[in-house]
């Protein structure tokens, strides 16, 4: 006898105790099905990579009203460390992770090239990879030496820590040190600038962004690279030799909120805004 009511006090426990988890698992649900999405994010990085996180921030902060989505510029190599230390909740960079940066996690969310500009009003069309290097080396330090006018040379730099530099010095196997620049500027923006304010000029940006300020009116044009346009339609097809991704940087797997934006900055959702900003969209 006693043995029958220890088993119907077992089983009007486990009765109770499946209720109570049926239970918690439903309230579960419930919450997930109303939880909102709510924070702040914080991304740090590539200038290249900025203007395009700013306008996939917005259209994210339209869907989820209770987040807000902080871009902030300074190049590829602050992004790398942002992330790392925690300071940003996503690090930008427009280039692949280094070898010693594999223990963080990046996520494509586009494609741009870097290609060479000059003044509209230049008359050279094209360089080969020896007359750029030549440039910037010092070697060539007037227009008329390749093919253009007989004028002065304004070298256009990059400043350390932005990937467009590294990128561009191994492209064309120099050093910085090599290098014999008139100006030494920041973000895409500020090369668009001087260079369409100096017909003499010439530097090295984002395709993407260059071809958005051509198509906005500066006056720049773009020069092709080993005979190859610098289009995106070019870095689409895979045939432009300086073609780079454009990622999102986390220190660990994101979860939550950041795992929430990286889904949407991947997705067929912003290819509107990849592709009026002129980079190249990645399906996930």
């Amino acid at each position: 006898m006693t043995k029958f009511k220890t088993l119907a006090l077992i089983t009007v426990g486990l009765t109770i105790g499946f209720g109570l988890q049926s239970c918690t698992q439903s309230n579960k649900t419930a919450n997930q099905a109303t939880n909102k999405l709510q924070g702040k994010l914080v991304l740090t990085g590539s200038s290249t990579v900025a203007p395009l996180a700013a306008e996939i921030g917005k259209k994210f902060e339209s869907e989820h009203p209770d987040v807000r989505v902080d871009v902030q510029t300074g190049g590829s190599s602050r992004g790398i460390a942002d992330a790392r230390t925690g300071v940003a909740n996503i690090g930008m960079a427009s280039r692949s992770l280094k070898a010693e940066e594999k223990d963080l996690k990046a996520f494509a969310i586009a494609r741009d090239g870097i290609g060479m500009i000059l003044h509209k009003e230049n008359p050279v069309k094209s360089l080969s990879n020896q007359q750029v290097i030549d440039i910037y080396t010092g070697k060539v330090n007037n227009w008329q030496q390749v093919s253009g006018k007989n004028a002065p040379i304004t070298v256009v730099n990059k400043a350390e820590g932005r990937s467009t530099l590294e990128l561009f010095l191994s492209y064309f196997k120099l050093k910085n040190s090599d290098i014999k620049s008139s100006v030494v500027i920041g973000d895409n923006q500020q090369g668009i600038k001087t260079v369409a304010g100096n017909p003499n000029a010439i530097g090295y940006v984002s395709i993407g962004t260059a071809e958005f300020s051509i198509n906005n009116g500066v006056p720049i044009k773009l020069l092709p690279l080993n005979g190859v346009a610098a289009s995106t339609e070019n870095i689409k097809n895979g045939t432009f030799p300086l073609a780079r991704p454009l990622n999102l940087v986390t220190k660990t797997q994101p979860q939550g909120l950041e795992r929430a934006f990286i889904d949407f900055a991947q997705s067929p959702q912003v290819h509107d805004i990849v592709k009026k900003q002129d980079f190249v969209p990645i399906s996930k």
